[in-house]
């Protein structure tokens, strides 16, 4: 039955639905939920999905401006701490489905989910306790009496209405009598007319409310073949295999108030009731955003923005000398400090700044990166190595007016060391309030392929055959390949983006002025003395959490073992700072594609493109690092720079708007800056709607988001005059980024790297090749390979000696 907002004058909220964060038990996301509840003209919509608040940012961001309440709430799985979910048909164990009556009970439930997830001994697993649950609600959640599986239900399978009483009796002693609520499901099964008669009646006989849902696994009817591929990937097995378990139809779908008034007309009042629940519960995200803990202020200053000035003045002294020789330097350091005491951020600067100072006093090589290196502040403060007045870099990349919620600041850190700052982390603002962020693994085009076909039955051979076919960077709408068979590629193409299973963000960490457990709960990831919260970086972002990302480098490692044995042998004091700048031997080794073990450009591509585009100046590398990327390849970038840079056709821009945002790199876009500056100067954007482009070519989720940009981009550009195939051809170039696309603070901020391995590669080859072995794995080549080349720049290489040999490679 089909219904839209204007067929159902019928008030209903759906208060019991999974979201494809219930990992392969859901097989929608929350925006498509909120988009279908929108169109049948839903109230209400709770997000319940299994054992955690995944999905909470998304629906509400999904929600906002729709007109539809958000209820937060989850369905937990009482037996997580000893039953698996994966790998049985119909994993064991009781349910208890609760919704959050307000922040207050979401913040108690989301510590609560926490607390037990901590509990469980490794990934995965659980410990919930109904007493301690029922003292933690403190009658701010609703207990619904939930699925087949949920206490109650399961009880009246079991034992009839008497072991059904006592069980209803225990949760409302338990939870409180108004708290608990009798939950009705009509799925034309045909047990289900008994059961919802009998719960009524139970209902009734104890005085308790009643409500409906449809407890909802999909969108839309369209959407029950990957429900049932989802189902059979979660117990491991073939659809034929399940086949048995499946439900006979798709009839776990969103539905309108119509519908489900006509289903359960026997029982008067019962809609009106889950409708008025629905609104005791559904709030405002926002109003669970937290803020970072406060960083300790010495004695004689006033407050977090004082220390602030006082640590920025005297770096600037030691970077650019006084006020009087630099007072572009120190303009622009006023004005950076205006914008960050105006939104209030110097706590955040604070803390990266003690980061980065624990990783000079124990003799980590650590360096800021990305946006950062925008910032004259973080220059400063020693965090990032690039000057940005030197190179005039736009500090609103960074930190714009227009910005909601705090920069980012990525620091690169020595990789086998990188673990001790993240601990060092822990110690210091405890295990309650840090957490690390989340990776969702969603399906990718290999990996949709590969399950697609397992689940369908196809032999492994096939199945490996099939998926390596696929590019790593083929979207669902280029699936589309030869050899593939149609059920297979339809079936990936449903199961593309969909989240698969939890990881762990590289390096992300959040911290909070209160537990993170209140506002997202943590879970053990498999690294040892890792936790990590429930939500990916963007959804971080959008709940308010504030992520600082430590992320292990090898190549800094590397540069560090060779500085210590160029100190040793050559007596030669270097570091990242005191390298000889814009030495000629430097560039013509680059020049020549001498480049094995440099950073970032030993790939074959980088090394193919290196004697073309001859750089002679340090922003030659930074070009250098932007180009090889798939981002600009996809863009169709490459050829056309390296056609102007030879002089071989003139520098210019698509179009006469884009001149100015173009002129630096040949007419041609390469960085993420210039593509948000494009959509300024040829669609009209605002710089919130550029920032907000910025931020879909980075997500995970960028592909839609750009999509979604795409009507605004199109129809910007044809109010200025640009419009058909040009137009085109400008959002094609905009929309490869979405893929990868480089910022070109991050490229100065590589290309300082590049310019120091390469210059010990030039001057100390045995020592930056004992160095690079001494980091092992890393880069493009095996030891044999780096070896070999040491031996061709004249390095005299002796084997492994058992009585002569260190531990490590040594000169």
């Amino acid at each position: 039955m089909s219904h839209d907002a204007s067929a159902s004058a019928v008030p209903y909220a759906e208060l019991h639905a999974h979201s494809a964060y219930s990992f392969l038990d859901g097989a929608s996301s929350p925006r498509e939920l909120v988009a279908e509840a929108v169109r049948l003209g839903l109230s209400a919509l709770a997000v319940t999905d299994h054992d955690g608040l995944y999905g909470a940012v998304q629906l509400a961001q999904a929600a906002k401006g729709t007109g539809l309440g958000t209820v937060f709430g989850t369905e937990l799985s009482l037996a997580a701490d000893r039953a698996e979910r994966t790998g049985v048909p119909d994993p064991p164990g009781a349910h208890l489905l609760l919704l959050a009556r307000g922040p207050d009970g979401y913040r108690a439930l989301s510590r609560a989910i926490g607390d037990a997830r901590l509990r469980g001994e490794g990934k995965g697993k659980a410990v919930y306790d109904l007493e301690d649950l029922a003292a933690r609600a403190d009658g701010r959640w609703a207990v619904l009496t939930g699925c087949r599986k949920g206490l109650v239900p399961r009880a009246l399978a079991r034992g009839g209405q008497q072991a059904a009483a006592r069980e209803l009796d225990r949760l409302r002693a338990l939870f409180g009598r108004d708290n608990v609520l009798v939950e009705l499901v009509d799925h034309d099964l045909p047990q289900d007319d008994a059961r919802n008669a009998a719960l009524a009646e139970l209902a009734a006989r104890h005085k308790a409310l009643a409500v409906v849902t449809n407890q909802v696994h999909y969108a839309a009817p369209g959407d029950f073949a990957a429900a049932c591929a989802l189902a059979a990937l979660r117990a491991r097995r073939t659809l034929e295999e399940i086949d048995g378990w499946l439900p006979p139809g798709p009839t776990a779908h969103l539905r309108a108030g119509a519908e489900m008034a006509e289903r359960f007309a026997r029982f008067p009042g019962i809609l009106d009731r889950t409708v008025e629940l629905a609104g005791q519960c559904a709030f405002d995200f926002a109003a669970v955003a937290p803020s970072l803990p406060d960083f300790p202020v010495p004695d004689g200053f006033e407050d977090e923005f004082s220390w602030l000035r006082h640590l920025v003045m005297e770096g600037a002294r030691e970077r650019y000398g006084t006020r009087r020789a630099r007072p572009d330097a120190y303009r622009q350091l006023d004005y950076e400090l205006g914008v960050i005491a105006k939104y209030d951020f110097p706590g955040y600067f604070l803390i990266v700044h003690g980061i980065s100072a624990y990783c000079r006093e124990r003799g980590i090589l650590a360096q800021g990166r990305g946006s950062a290196a925008n910032s004259a502040v973080c220059y400063a403060l020693g965090i990032t190595a690039v000057d940005p007045v030197a190179f005039k870099l736009v500090f609103e990349r960074f930190l714009s007016p227009e910005r909601e919620g705090y920069p980012d600041i990525d620091l690169d850190i020595e990789s086998s060391r990188r673990e001790e700052v993240i601990q060092h982390v822990y110690r210091t603002y405890g295990r309650t309030h840090a957490a690390q962020v989340a990776n969702v693994i969603t399906y990718r085009g290999r990996m949709a392929v590969r399950d697609a076909a397992r689940v369908l039955g196809y032999p492994s051979g096939a199945q490996d055959a099939w998926a390596r076919q696929i590019g790593p960077y083929t979207g669902a709408a280029d699936l589309d390949s030869a050899g593939v068979p149609e059920d297979v590629l339809a079936l990936a193409t449903r199961l593309h983006g969909l989240p698969r299973h939890l990881g762990i963000h590289s390096g992300g960490m959040v911290l909070c002025d209160r537990p993170v457990a209140e506002v997202c709960p943590t879970e053990w990831a498999r690294m040892e003395n890792r936790s990590v919260v429930q939500w990916d970086k963007d959804d971080c972002a959008d709940g308010g959490l504030v992520k600082f990302d430590l992320l292990g480098l090898g190549m800094l490692g590397a540069l560090h073992d060779a500085f210590d044995l160029v100190r040793e042998h050559h007596g030669v004091d270097l570091t990242l700072g005191r390298i000889p700048t814009e030495d000629s031997e430097v560039y013509d080794m680059l020049c020549a594609a001498d480049s094995i073990g440099v950073f970032q450009v030993e790939s074959r591509a980088q090394m193919a493109t290196l004697p073309r585009l001859k750089p002679r100046k340090f922003y030659d590398l930074v070009v250098e690092i932007a180009l090889i990327r798939p981002g600009p390849v996809q863009g169709g970038a490459v050829h056309p720079y390296m056609r102007r840079r030879a002089g071989k056709e003139p520098a210019e821009a698509p179009h006469p708007l884009l001149e100015e945002s173009l002129r630096r790199t040949l007419g041609v876009p390469l960085f993420q800056e210039q593509v948000m500056q494009m959509a300024v100067a040829a669609a009209g954007f605002a710089p919130a709607q550029a920032d907000q482009l910025r931020r879909a070519m980075g997500a995970k989720r960028s592909t839609e988001r750009m999509l979604e940009l795409k009507g605004q981009l199109m129809s910007g550009m044809a109010a200025k005059g640009i419009s058909g195939e040009l137009a085109e051809d400008i959002y094609a170039k905009l929309e490869a980024f979405s893929s990868y696309g480089f910022p070109e603070s991050h490229s100065i901020s590589f290309a300082y790297l590049v310019y120091a391995s390469s210059y010990l590669k030039r001057h100390y080859p045995a020592a930056f090749t004992a160095a690079l072995l001494r980091n092992q794995p890393m880069g493009f080549y095996s030891p044999a390979t780096l070896v070999g080349d040491a031996r061709r720049h004249g390095v005299t290489v002796l084997g492994p000696d058992a009585n002569a040999s260190a531990a490590q490679a040594t000169l």
